[in-house]
């Protein structure tokens, strides 16, 4: 994985809470600067995130100044904020702010490279079985359209080490392969892909020209020390990620990465002003993400004050954030393999702050939710207090449970989970 130390400075803000002397541990108060409800133990931030009370202060404030008046928030303000937003964003990712954009979320940002591509009859696209349900979904969308095809790399789990997984894609990757669409971290798996290593092998693998690679990056941000410029160094044409997830920033807040040499060659999703509005000085790659119409832009706006707050809350900053939350991750797994009695399923290294598990098989039917909604997930709930997500993996029966580690979090709330499984499946 890239590493780099990009880290924004703190602000002025609450006193960080100590650290637990048993543990070492964030204090439980820190759950404080969340408006979280105190009677779960929400062990489910990989899904939506959390975004913590100041930062929503943030937020409310720019709302605040936006209907104060409209036109002079969107005409005379918003692309000096919208360009200060993006470059303390770049500086954390260790990106060029040329080749970052705004974008709800990593969903889009992936649509937005593959709507805008052009494939022909017997070009392969390639991607693993542990994608994103909905950027799978866009890959089979555009394939049929141009008539290519679409080649999964099967990869098992539980799994032993990390070369199983590029093992998986060097039989899929080949001579007539245009695109790898790839996980930074695995969604429903919970894995931490070594990208920088695998992909400037993978990448020549195409035969005249080197493959194109897009990362759907929706988790790496706050949990991974992101270099930007080495990935795109090592092979990554495109990076989508999401600022709502590990950086706690309000919902709708994400970004589009291309290299430079691939900027011109992506289109937002949506159409507009940018298409034919003459820019000196500022990139059409800019100029057509940066306005896609009328919309409320406060949550990417609000990206900075989140870098700095949760920077604020450990004495090391973020780098000591993805540590203990790394941590965390790691003791809830193994309370969870102990009640489960099973080995871990993956490997430390390919850990971060997600872990996921294997549960016995549960209904045949399909969830009856596209977000899930097994009934395990709901009496974890409704009996124990406990939110976390199960994941029908790869189809159902088969499912997995998947844990989260955030600040807010701490080691008993995985132990209660163990235990509520203990019982709702005795």
């Amino acid at each position: 994985m890239a590493t780099a130390s990009h880290e924004s400075p703190a602000p002025e803000s609450p006193a960080p809470s100590p650290a637990s002397p048993s543990t070492g541990e964030p204090a439980p108060d820190l759950a404080r600067h969340w408006t979280l409800d105190p009677e779960v133990a929400f062990l489910n931030h990989g899904s939506f995130g959390a975004c913590p009370r100041p930062v929503l202060e943030t937020q409310a404030e720019l709302r605040a100044r936006m209907e104060r008046q409209p036109v002079d928030f969107f005409v005379r303000r918003y692309e000096g904020l919208l360009d200060a937003a993006r470059e303390e964003l770049a500086s954390f990712l260790g990106a060029d702010p040329e080749g970052l954009v705004p974008v709800p979320n990593a969903t889009t940002g992936v649509n937005s490279v593959l709507r805008s591509l052009t494939f022909q009859p017997g070009d392969e696209l390639v991607t693993t079985d542990h994608e994103y349900n909905a950027c799978r979904n866009a890959l089979d969308f555009v394939a049929e359209r141009h008539g290519a095809t679409v080649r999964v790399a099967q990869v098992p789990f539980p799994l032993r080490d990390s070369e199983r997984i590029l093992d998986a894609l060097r039989a899929e990757v080949g001579p007539k392969t245009r695109l790898l669409l790839i996980d930074h971290i695995t969604s429903q798996t919970g894995l931490v892909l070594p990208l920088e290593s695998w992909l400037p092998e993978l990448s020549r693998r195409g035969a005249g020209r080197d493959v194109e690679v897009l990362v759907d990056g929706a988790h790496a941000p706050g949990m991974l020390p992101l270099d930007l410029r080495a990935l795109t160094e090592a092979g990554v044409n495109w990076y989508s990620g999401n600022c709502h997830k590990w950086l706690c920033a309000p919902k709708g807040a994400g970004f589009l990465y291309a290299r430079e040499d691939r900027r011109e060659a992506v289109r937002p999703t949506v159409i507009s002003h940018g298409a034919n509005t003459p820019r000196p000085g500022r990139s059409r790659f800019h100029t057509e993400f940066d306005w896609v119409g009328t919309d409320d832009p406060t949550a990417f706006l609000s990206v900075p004050a989140a870098l700095r707050f949760l920077g604020s809350l450990l004495p090391g900053g973020w780098r000591e954030i993805r540590e203990h939350n790394r941590r965390l991750a790691l003791a809830g797994r193994s309370h969870l393999c102990a009640v489960l009695g099973i080995d871990p399923p993956a490997p430390e290294e390919m850990i971060g702050s997600l872990a996921t598990v294997p549960l016995p098989d549960g209904s045949p039917e399909p969830p009856r939710s596209a977000l899930y909604a097994d009934p395990l997930q709901e009496r974890l709930l409704g009996e124990h207090g406990v939110e976390v997500p199960i994941i029908p993996w790869p189809a159902p029966p088969k499912r997995l449970l998947r844990i989260s580690a955030q600040l807010y979090n701490h080691e008993d709330q995985y132990r209660q989970l163990a235990e509520a499984l203990r019982a709702v499946l005795a």
